[in-house]
């Protein structure tokens, strides 16, 4: 089973470092992105982002310029929620094994809950391998 963690943390990454250089390559006017990572067991929080991970999940938000997320995550999940631009939200829930990404845009919308499709609106996309499942407006 620590294979399966290692290689959600490795997508997790993965996508975090492909956000992180997309946002770089946009210079922005605002400060610098948020991030709170959560390895199995561990929490983190700031005014715009939460994640928490249960003792077998991996859990990541980035946030900017008044996106605000949060992702929880047990059971060898990896929901991984990026909120970009004013009124963004994305709401992630791992319950299942499998990895998740939800991001939105000015005032998009996503929610994840780890057990029915994702839903979307405004500029948004999510992808969800707990339920093979994704949605894009």
């Amino acid at each position: 089973m620590k294979t399966v963690a290692r290689t959600a943390l490795g997508f997790v990454v993965a996508a975090a470092g492909a956000t992180a250089v997309s946002l770089a390559a946009a210079p922005s006017a605002g400060a610098a992105p948020t991030v709170c990572p959560a390895l199995p067991g561990q929490t983190s929080s700031a005014a715009s982002c939460s994640a928490e991970s249960g003792p077998t999940g991996l859990a990541l938000v980035i946030t900017d310029n008044g996106g605000k997320a949060s992702s929880t995550a047990d059971n060898f999940a990896g929901p991984a929620a990026i909120a970009l631009g004013p009124g963004a939200t994305v709401t992630m829930t791992g319950d299942r094994a499998g990895l998740a990404i939800g991001i939105a845009g000015p005032g998009g919308q996503v929610v994840v809950d780890g057990k029915n499709g994702p839903t979307c609106k405004g500029p948004a996309f999510a992808g969800d391998f707990q339920t093979l499942k994704g949605c894009m407006s």
